[in-house]
């Protein structure tokens, strides 16, 4: 037989293997041809039994039927009897459901070693309530489905007629609304609340994520516009808010109009479409205001602030084989770096925690965070169970298509953008990072879809996301930059236009994990200080509302 290259090239220019003591598999850097022969780390010959896609495995050692696949010194996949050279994938393992962390698993938590020198800052808006804004946007709220189109319409005639534009208004970034489909034909909230039951409802969600959007500190004045007889409407709003607000807090200033006041630094004025006259009549009483919110927003300017008052959201989408080796664990030195230098990182994806979530265990802080680990895990794993599926068909196409067998090499992978910081604790879908006791990393309850996922991050408190890819993702956020870095060269070569960084250098072995971590924590800061990203010159503004009730009447 002809071999495809008769010089028998070493392992590390045809493929990667993350721990050479443990690890029986490597993950081709490109594409490897049936009979190709790689050169072993112990000098032996591996002869490649079938083509291998890039990003795909091969088994460096032979792993008997009924063993363990092993990648990351972790357990990903059970072998169906699987060869020296032969691939290692769907067709030749099998994959059982990975079970749940035990609470009595055994702690490992170490500590980062603090900033070393004077903490980094950067530009931002520092509000009254002593938040930092990244961006300073002009926010239009819709209290449910029925106000979004009225909302939407108020924040395209306000940029595309002029009514806003850098020009006039140099210290705001733009007016922006967020049309979602809920607040409606949902059950009613229990008492005000079904946080009680442990699931968070469709009307709880809404004015949760709805209120953490108003006080977040990258908007700097904000327009509330109601239907009129919506659930979620404006008194279940001041029903709700008031739990956390003093008593008078919200000042009437007539039957259709309620100004919030500057309980979160900013000026926020609510109306309804049913007291305007409709929709055209909502549009133009919009209009007549928005302005006035333009002058109060653009009162604010940047200052320098340290970099301890940033909270960095860890995400991924559209991942692949090389998410894990390269743009993942990058991102995990950049949250770090933020970390010892005092700020916090959220990482969320509940379901891409799944045979992983043993790992970010071992670093909690306290038997008390391991607790909060599991009950997170059976609870997600409780809410797909309702719905007659589980957690483990996460994996998408295009994530199988890229060398993601299953739901734990998936999961192995994406832990990686936490870096090696001890879990602090577990947040619930909406909770505020800021209102935490301490600094650093912590896990979001959340699903794992992108469009649901990254806007919680940013409800949470986060003013700056960083989205690793290795498919192609060209998701951002409405009110936050959303800083894309590629896992793989072909990737970034393909989609500039929509990524920041190419962290498939450390594939190519042109820079190390920690070098484009440096890059992209240099680069945060320039975000976080104004720079605009690809996914806001593109005019990416998703934003949606999940709810774990999955009940419509």
């Amino acid at each position: 037989m002809t071999l495809n290259n008769p010089e028998i090239l070493p392992m590390e220019s045809w493929a990667i293997v993350i721990n050479p003591k443990l690890d029986n598999v490597a993950v081709a850097k490109k594409p490897i041809k049936a009979g190709t022969k790689v050169k072993n780390f112990d000098g032996s010959e591996i002869y490649i039994s079938a083509d291998i896609p890039s990003g795909h495995r091969f088994a460096i050692k032979a792993i008997k039927a009924g063993e363990w696949a092993i990648q990351y010194g972790q357990r990903f996949a059970v072998s169906l009897g699987v060869n020296i050279g032969d691939p290692v994938n769907l067709d030749t393992t099998k994959s059982p459901p990975p079970p749940i962390v035990r609470p009595d698993i055994q702690l490992k938590t170490t500590e980062l070693s603090p900033w070393n020198g004077k903490i980094p800052n950067f530009r931002g808006f520092k509000r009254k309530t002593g938040l930092v804004g990244t961006r300073n946007w002009v926010l239009i709220v819709p209290t449910s489905m029925c106000s979004s189109h009225e909302a939407a319409r108020i924040a395209m005639q306000a940029e595309m007629q002029g009514v806003y534009s850098r020009e006039k208004y140099p210290n705001v970034d733009g007016v922006v609304a967020i049309p979602h489909s809920r607040g409606c034909g949902c059950p009613d909230l229990a008492n005000g609340s079904i946080l009680e039951s442990n699931i968070i409802g469709s009307a709880e969600a809404t004015l949760k994520i709805l209120s953490r959007y108003i006080q977040h500190p990258n908007v700097g004045a904000v327009m509330v516009i109601e239907l009129g007889c919506e659930k979620t409407n404006l008194a279940m709003f001041e029903r709700y808010l008031g739990k956390s607000l003093s008593p008078g807090e919200f000042q009437s200033a007539g039957s259709a109009i309620r100004d919030f006041g500057e309980r979160w630094g900013k000026p926020v004025v609510c109306f309804s479409v049913q007291g305007s006259g409709g929709t055209s009549g909502t549009v133009r009483r919009g209009m007549e205001i928005i302005p006035e919110l333009l002058k109060a927003a653009n009162l604010q300017s940047r200052v320098d602030v340290p970099i301890s008052e940033l909270g960095l959201g860890l995400k991924c989408g559209g991942s692949d084989a090389f998410s894990g080796l390269s743009a993942n664990p990058a991102l995990g030195y950049a949250s770090d770096l933020l970390i010892s230098a005092g700020g916090n990182s959220l990482i969320t994806e509940i379901p891409e925690f799944l045979g992983a979530e043993h790992l970010f265990a071992e670093r909690a802080v306290n038997r008390e965070v391991v607790e909060k680990i599991v009950a997170a895990m059976e609870r997600y794993q409780a809410y797909t169970q309702r719905a007659g599926i589980n957690m483990a068909e996460n994996p998408s196409p295009g994530n199988k298509a890229g060398g993601l067998i299953n739901i734990t090499i998936k999961s192995l992978g994406a832990l990686a953008k936490s870096g090696t910081a001890p879990v602090q604790g577990v947040l619930d879908y909406g909770e505020f990072v800021w209102d935490q006791p301490k600094r650093g990393l912590y896990l979001l309850y959340s699903p794992g879809y992108d469009q649901e996922s990254t806007p919680a991050e940013v409800a949470s408190g986060c003013q700056v996301v960083c989205f690793t890819t290795g498919r192609g993702t060209g998701i951002g956020n409405a009110i936050a930059p959303v800083i894309k870095i590629a896992s793989n060269t072909s990737l970034y070569e393909k989609m500039t236009g929509d990524i920041d960084i190419n962290a498939g250098t450390v594939i190519d072995g042109v820079k190390t994990i920690e070098e484009v971590g440096k890059q992209i924590f240099d680069l945060v800061i320039e975000v976080a200080s104004g720079k605009w990203v690809k996914a806001e010159e593109n005019g990416h503004r998703e934003f949606a509302i999940w709810s774990e009730q999955g009940i419509s009447l």
